[in-house]
């Protein structure tokens, strides 16, 4: 379980995140919408301990970070937009180390069934990583995430730059996670993912979460009338839809 309480960041006099609430459970998918600026990686960011909130609290598993940073990662598993994995090495051998830096490094036969999972090219798997596609990259994320067992999952815009297909992809990785009761929140541009794979949705602006919803109450027309209205409101009242 994922959860920010009262959680706010300030650097010197910019207020990057105001007094956040929210709670991602077991099997959910929060899905953070903003614009650049919002507060949508700032959010990333307290989860992992990378920064340190000015005020509030950040729990995984009903852990505070800031106290138990070490042992919160132990059930933490994070995905950038851009996944860092050494190019010089192959597919599994990337899946291998990283997966090893959690102590639960899987032998050949168990990675390579790992890759399999997440659609990984059996060809590509011997590889290197260099050779690989950004959606080929994100695929070792979901299987380096399943290695290590983690139930709860960050994800900042990792649908970026992907084709159509390794999006697609991508979504239904998500959604087996999802029904393996993962905790997911993803920070994403991507309204339709955020429609389809999400259970609930955020819509951030200028470090305020002004709408919380799940996804099922909402249409992916109305929620891009919802969410273009709330970029051009001058304020944070609530935009009617």
């Amino acid at each position: 379980m994922l959860e920010a309480i009262n959680l706010s960041k300030k650097y010197g006099g910019h207020q990057a995140l105001i007094n956040l609430n929210l709670k991602v459970s077991p099997g959910e998918v929060f899905c953070l919408l903003g614009a650049n600026g919002a507060g949508k990686t700032t959010t990333i960011n307290l989860f992992m301990s990378f920064i340190q909130p000015t005020s509030g609290e950040v729990r995984i598993n009903n852990l505070e970070v800031n106290t138990q940073s070490q042992e919160t990662k132990k059930h933490l598993a994070y995905i950038p937009e851009n996944l860092s994995l050494y190019g010089n090495l192959t597919g599994l051998e990337n899946l291998q180390f990283f997966a090893g830096l959690g102590g639960e490094k899987p032998d050949k036969p168990t990675a390579e069934l790992l890759l399999k999972s997440v659609g990984l090219q059996p060809e590509a798997v011997q590889k290197r990583v260099s050779q690989y596609s950004k959606g080929m990259r994100q695929k070792v994320g979901i299987a380096i995430a399943k290695a290590k067992q983690a139930d709860n999952l960050l994800l900042d815009e990792p649908t970026s730059g992907l084709d159509p297909q390794a999006s697609n992809d991508f979504a239904r990785l998500l959604q087996d996670m999802k029904q393996n009761d993962v905790a997911i929140l993803m920070a994403t541009h991507d309204l339709f993912r955020a429609k389809e794979g999400g259970t609930h949705i955020g819509i951030m602006k200028a470090g305020k979460l002004i709408h919380s919803l799940k996804s099922e109450e909402i249409t992916l027309q109305e929620l891009e009338h919802l969410y273009l209205e709330t970029m051009k409101a001058e304020n944070h009242a609530e935009v009617s839809y």
